[in-house]
């Protein structure tokens, strides 16, 4: 007998940790809507050639691919032998491989607008929220199957749309009790000079997959990646002292444009950031008298953020966790300016956030910030005391059920203390119970197991209670 067991970086969600995801997905749903987004979905899987080529090296390592279908006919055979060489030696075949599991929301959209974009009103403003897959080393707060919430505006170039999407990140963490977070920013074009300085643009790839990994293996090791990409020593002290760049936001900005500022590409990041934080920073966005943070308060500008996917083009988000909890990021996204040419429609700008729902749950879980309502899935629960006064109670559940309150009936005559316990198992906030003598009076008894609380009431007066705190 095959014992049962889980894919590795996946997971089953029991009830209690679906109630809290869709908390989670519930919050972030509803602050999307309030900015005017709509929603989308697209297939789990997508052809290959969508997919590859547009994560860079280190993403395109671990797209799921899928097995074609037929690979096991014999008259197939020999082209499937030559498939697989070819894949052993690090090529792609067509014959094995035609498609793959997204690796993300964002190239599926992207796709989608290049096949849609003549019956979009743009600016279009979509949040998708579904399954991505990913062949990455499985830890904690990584895994192969995840949930992302993305939110993406196609179809302007205005930096109203990255206020907003900051404004959306501030929004949804604050409504989910994490206003420790903070929202890193950089700008690629600022990068983009960076590598202008150092050879030009050939060595951003080298230079923003390198220093992606700033946090992971730290300086000297960035340092040793660098000089293996082929920079030169003093193109490697360049970006040392790039990555040297601190202090508050001003500062930071000061810092760059004496590095970066003179290239036409490193002025129009540093600008951009500027308005970004002006806007953030303005008088009309906090909340008077409000004790939690501004937005403006949580943004950090910061010049070591590079987001390793080659298609951002401007402004990149990066959201972290608040520092008490080891998570680290929790979201991110930037602008992508024309990657809808990729598939053959050009000039059609776009900028979109992400939320890892996953570790989101993480952070909620070990800061103890889900409410407690948030458990509680059937709202009363009715005792079966026998046939006729269970039939009197599945009669009375129907009309709650009509008003839209959550009930069951306890599905046999068992002893009190069995229905107790199950009540109190799957955290039922009411009981009612209804034997002979309430039966004949046309009545029953309300109890609220989290206060104990007990009244005796009518039918009809039954029927208006609202099951909530009493």
């Amino acid at each position: 007998m095959t014992k049962p067991s889980l894919p590795q970086g996946t997971r089953d969600f029991g009830p209690e940790t679906v109630r809290k995801r869709n908390y989670i997905l519930q919050t972030i749903r509803a602050v999307f809507e309030t900015y005017g987004f709509q929603p989308l979905e697209t297939p789990a899987m997508e052809n290959l050639s969508t997919l590859l080529g547009k994560y860079g090296e280190e993403g395109d390592k671990l797209i799921f691919k899928i097995l074609n279908n037929g690979l096991d006919r014999p008259e197939k055979e020999q082209d499937t032998r030559e498939a697989f060489e070819k894949v052993l030696q690090g090529k792609n075949s067509i014959q094995l491989t035609e498609r793959a599991l997204r690796y993300d929301l964002t190239i599926p959209f992207a796709r989608y607008v290049a096949m849609n974009h003549q019956q979009l009103t743009l600016p279009f403003k979509r949040y998708q929220v579904q399954p991505v897959w990913r062949a990455d080393r499985p830890q904690k707060g990584r895994y192969r199957e995840f949930y992302q919430c993305d939110a993406d505006v196609v179809g302007s170039r205005s930096p109203l749309n990255e206020t907003e999407l900051a404004l959306i990140y501030h929004e949804v963490f604050t409504r989910l009790g994490l206003t420790g977070y903070t929202l890193q920013v950089n700008n690629r074009q600022i990068l983009a000079a960076l590598a202008n300085r150092c050879g030009g643009p050939e060595k951003m790839t080298d230079i923003t997959i390198a220093i992606d990994k700033l946090d992971k293996i730290g300086l000297e090791k960035v340092k040793e990646e660098l000089a293996q990409r082929g920079l030169s020593e003093n193109q490697i002290l360049l970006i040392e002292e790039y990555l040297a760049v601190k202090g508050t936001n001003e500062e930071i900005l000061s810092g760059l444009d004496k590095l970066v500022g003179h290239d036409p590409a490193g002025a129009k990041g540093i600008a951009e950031l500027r308005t970004l934080l002006q806007s953030l920073s303005g008088s009309l966005l906090p909340t008077p008298g409000s004790s939690l943070p501004s937005p403006g308060s949580r943004l950090i500008i910061d010049p070591t953020l590079a987001r390793g996917l080659n298609y951002y083009t401007g402004i990149i988000f990066e959201a972290k966790a608040p520092k008490e909890v080891k998570m680290g990021s929790i979201g991110g996204g930037g602008r992508y300016d024309d990657l809808t040419g990729l598939f053959g429609v050009p000039d059609i700008p776009g900028v979109g956030i992400s939320f890892g729902v996953d570790r989101i749950y993480d952070v909620l879980e070990e800061l103890q910030l889900f409410p407690a309502d948030v458990f509680v899935g059937t709202q009363v629960l009715f005792f079966n005391l026998g046939a006729a006064e269970s039939a009197r109670a599945f009669a009375l559940l129907q009309g709650l059920r009509q008003k839209g309150i959550r009930g069951e009936l306890y599905h046999e005559n068992l002893k009190f203390d069995k229905q107790f316990k199950y009540a109190e198992k799957k955290n039922i906030p009411f009981v009612v119970i209804l034997g002979e003598k309430e039966l004949g009076e046309g009545r029953c008894n309300l109890k609220d197991l989290r206060s104990g609380v007990q009244h005796s009431l009518t039918w009809d007066e039954l029927m208006e209670t609202k099951f909530t705190e009493r």
